[in-house]
């Protein structure tokens, strides 16, 4: 009798075993969607800003929805709420996050660094994660650039 119970509470488990679902193989890993719309399509590959514009930016009051002009060639503006600030180390570090009115999704960000022998130095990009292109913040020859790119060469999902 005590084989036959050892027998059919094994083969039980060996069942159980076979039926469970317990680790998938599957490993989630989102595959880039290269065809999402561009956002700045009709925008030019570059836009040169000055320091003076962005540290208008800069120095923006949380909650003000504003038009804040980009370039200095023309009279290119991006219209938004600042959503975020902040002043890090006595303004050797500072940020804004501004969401757009109207470029659906995208948020530009800019930061300004201070470094300890008074040189300056931004960082920024206008991105938004539903569409295909955006615009990093570079320093060109000495000006400050917003330079167009794809947003996978940014970006890895």
């Amino acid at each position: 009798m005590k084989n036959y119970r050892t027998i059919i509470l094994f083969a039980g488990f060996v069942l159980v075993s076979m039926f469970s679902i317990g680790q998938e193989n599957k490993i989630p890993i989102n595959e880039p969607d290269y065809n999402k719309p561009k956002l700045f399509a009709g925008f030019p590959d570059k836009i040169v800003l000055s320091a003076a514009h962005i540290n208008e930016m800069l120095d923006a009051p949380l909650g003000r929805n504003s038009n804040f002009r980009l370039s200095v060639d023309n009279d290119l503006q991006f219209q938004g709420e600042v959503v975020s600030t902040a002043s890090k180390y006595n303004n050797t570090i500072q940020s804004v996050v501004i969401r757009s009115n109207s470029f659906e999704g995208a948020r530009f960000t800019l930061s300004k660094i201070t470094g300890t022998d008074g040189s300056i130095r931004y960082s920024g990009r206008i991105i938004s994660f539903k569409h295909g292109d955006l615009y990093e913040l570079e320093n060109k020859d000495g000006q400050l650039v917003l330079v167009k790119k794809n947003y996978y060469e940014l970006v890895n999902e």
